[in-house]
């Protein structure tokens, strides 16, 4: 018999549950380059997609709508790896990002800094000096990476980022920058675009929200680990940045009880009456969440 008024008695009467997302992809690398005079493009930020209202998902859309998951049943989580930048002096584009998932919810890997176009993605990634275009972005997930500059000082185009996209070659390749969330009650920046190489010196600076700068202090800087930022772009010779890997972070009443498979990395946050549970690695493509009352 179900007693009104009692929390047993509310959990007894739902049988599913509103869950607040915040699914971050893994951003791209950035590029490797060996031509006189060139520099290739910063990575783009892995895709982002946020549910808790009030805030913005990638690409400046408003929040999407949380899931609503049924109780007992095992959903597939997937925190996605950063791409890996290739060596130095390869002219080599970067590698994309890979995805991460909470059950229905995909976010797709940021694209590889181009040593030519950059390549697309949730954010794309820059493109390399002499005009080559930046890659294009997932609507609602990030933005489109820069182009690169087609002469004079010789610049790529950042990456894009979950918050706007990557300044081009003739400005001053900037990544992209991320957006902030507080699902974990603290506001954070994430999914900022990795910095364009700039064959002239200065810097080509990643996007706030865990971008990497570009390789004018020896090497590219890789983005930040769980913020999905991409890799820094490089110069004539130098090395790239990696992408940082991504993150999947859930909110939940705090009466219910969490589990994760094994290979899930965990940490929680008490936000109010809820919480936050922030997954920053999964050991295989098939680890799951569930949620019980």
């Amino acid at each position: 018999m179900i007693v009104p008024g009692t929390l047993t008695a509310m959990a007894l009467a739902v049988t599913t549950l509103r869950v607040e997302y915040l699914v971050i992809a893994g951003g791209g690398s950035g590029a490797s380059n060996n031509t006189s005079g060139a520099s290739s493009g910063g990575g783009g930020a892995g895709g982002y997609r946020n549910s808790v209202s009030g805030e913005l998902s990638g690409g400046n859309s408003t929040a999407e709508t949380p899931l609503y998951l049924t109780f007992g049943v095992p959903y597939n989580v997937r925190v996605g790896l950063g791409g890996t930048a290739p060596g130095a002096n390869t002219q080599t584009s970067g590698s994309d990002g890979q995805s991460s998932t909470l059950a229905t919810i995909t976010s797709i890997g940021g694209g590889g800094g181009g040593a030519g176009s950059g390549r697309s993605g949730g954010s794309g990634g820059g493109g390399a000096t002499g005009g080559a275009s930046g890659g294009s972005a997932i609507t609602g997930q990030g933005f489109a990476g820069g182009s690169g500059e087609p002469g004079g000082n010789l610049k790529s185009g950042g990456g894009g980022g979950a918050g706007g996209a990557g300044e081009s070659g003739s400005g001053n390749a900037t990544g992209g920058p991320g957006l902030y969330s507080s699902i974990t009650g603290t506001s954070v920046p994430r999914g900022g675009g990795g910095g364009g190489g700039r064959f002239n010196g200065g810097l080509g600076t990643g996007g706030v929200g865990g971008g990497g700068n570009d390789s004018t202090s020896g090497a590219g800087a890789n983005g930040t680990a769980n913020t999905g930022g991409g890799g820094g772009g490089a110069r004539l010779g130098e090395q790239p940045g990696s992408g940082g890997s991504g993150v999947v972070i859930v909110r939940v009443p705090s009466w219910v009880k969490v589990s994760f498979s094994a290979g899930c990395t965990v940490s929680t946050t008490a936000v109010g009456g809820l919480t936050a549970y922030r997954v920053t690695a999964t050991a295989t493509s098939g680890e799951t969440v569930t949620f019980n009352i």
